[in-house]
Parts: structure tokens; C-alpha cells; sequence
């Protein structure tokens, strides 16, 4: 029943199928099945799908819907696991936003569900960040990494002031900053001195993973 049950779950995600990915998700735990084998089946769907995306096989909004649908399960996931004094691996932890006068989400969040589901710690803060709210969360979690969106280039410039007050911190060194978004290009991300930039949600995960694996 197990291995029926996951295919279902990993089929609930590549179809976008929010509502199946739920209650697929309620019926595995009322079932006693290990919430983080239940994830982990989840984390493969989603990278085939953020795979697909990447060779052009699959298009935005289904990457999207993938990611709505994923969004569904974990929560109950999450829940569980801390209820069972278990803990999932974690590849690292990444505090992530939208910088201060961006308010778009889609994106964001899109990576952060992909960080979830490939085992990251992710700490959102959400949008319209302050600098200091990013400075006082990497303390507070002692993040691997500073992920940061931008989608306007009216707001671009306040990713390159969150770098300048992580130097005035003294804590630059000890993290390792990606930034992204509409208005962010390879050479703004290097000009600012971020350590890295990925157009795309599964692209920030690549290098994520590449970023904790050195």
C-alpha cells in the first residue's frame, strides 16, 4: 500500500493536483507512514518536474502549479515530523526574501518550496524585507546562505545594500549570497559582489546545493 500510495502523491504533483496532493498526504499519515519518507517521495517529484523545467520540457506554470501542489503536503509533513521528535537531514539553512519596496511573492516562493523539498532549512521572511530584519536573521539561524529577489530595478540596489551591511556585521564571510529576480542579471549579481545568480526557481536550488557541497 506504501509504494501506492507515494505513486500517487509523486502523480498528485506532476498533474499541478493540489487538492489530491492534501488529502493523499492526511491519508498517508493516518495510515502511520514515515512523514519524512513521504517527503522524500514528494522531493523526487518535484525535482523532475524542476528538471523538465530546465530543459525545456516543462514550461513555467506547470512549475508553478507543481510547486502550488507541493505546497499543499508539506505543511502537514512539517508538522508531523516535529511531532515525532524526528528530524529530516538538513542540506543547510537559507534566509530568504523579497528586498525592502519589492512586494512580489510568485518567485520567491516558488524557491522556497523547492529549497524545502530538496532539504534545506528555509527561513522566509517573506517581502518588502528591511536589510537589518535580513542581519538579524542570519544571526538568529546561522544560515549557510542569503538568498535575495528582486523584480523591479527600482528595488535591485537594495540587494547590494543588505551585502554592505552584512560586511559592516562581519558576518559576509561566513554566509554565501544568491540573488535573483526580473531585474537581476548575471553581471548586476557579480558588480554587487553576490556569490551567485540563477534565473530560474530550480537553477537557485542547483546552486544552493552546490554552495553547501563545497
Amino acid at each position: 500500500m506504501g509504494n501506492e500510495l507515494f505513486e500517487k502523491l509523486q502523480k498528485a504533483i506532476k498533474e499541478f493536483d493540489g487538492q489530491a496532493a492534501e488529502s493523499l498526504t492526511k491519508q498517508a499519515m493516518q495510515e502511520k507512514m514515515d512523514p519524512i519518507q513521504v517527503l522524500d517521495a514528494l522531493t523526487e517529484a518535484i525535482r523532475e518536474v524542476g528538471d523538465g523545467f530546465g530543459n525545456g520540457e516543462l514550461f513555467l506554470p506547470e512549475l508553478v502549479g507543481a510547486a502550488n501542489a507541493m505546497q499543499k503536503a508539506t505543511p502537514i509533513l512539517e508538522e508531523e515530523i516535529k511531532k515525532s521528535g524526528t528530524q529530516r537531514k538538513s542540506a543547510g539553512k537559507v534566509v530568504i526574501g523579497s528586498v525592502h519596496g519589492d512586494m512580489h511573492n510568485i518567485g520567491k516562493t516558488m524557491v522556497c518550496t523547492l529549497l524545502t523539498a530538496d532539504g534545506f532549512e528555509v527561513i522566509d521572511l517573506g517581502i518588502n524585507v528591511e536589510t537589518q530584519q535580513f542581519i538579524r536573521s542570519v544571526k538568529e539561524h546561522s544560515a549557510n546562505i542569503v538568498a535575495m529577489s528582486a523584480l523591479l530595478t527600482t528595488t535591485a540596489q537594495e540587494q547590494k545594500n543588505v551585502i554592505t551591511a552584512l560586511k559592516e556585521a562581519g558576518l559576509r564571510d561566513s554566509v554565501k549570497i544568491m540573488v535573483g529576480g526580473g531585474a537581476i542579471s548575471e553581471d548586476f549579481a557579480e558588480s554587487i559582489g553576490a556569490d551567485g545568480y540563477d534565473p530560474t526557481a530550480p537553477g537557485a536550488v542547483n546552486l544552493a546545493r552546490k554552495f553547501v557541497e563545497k
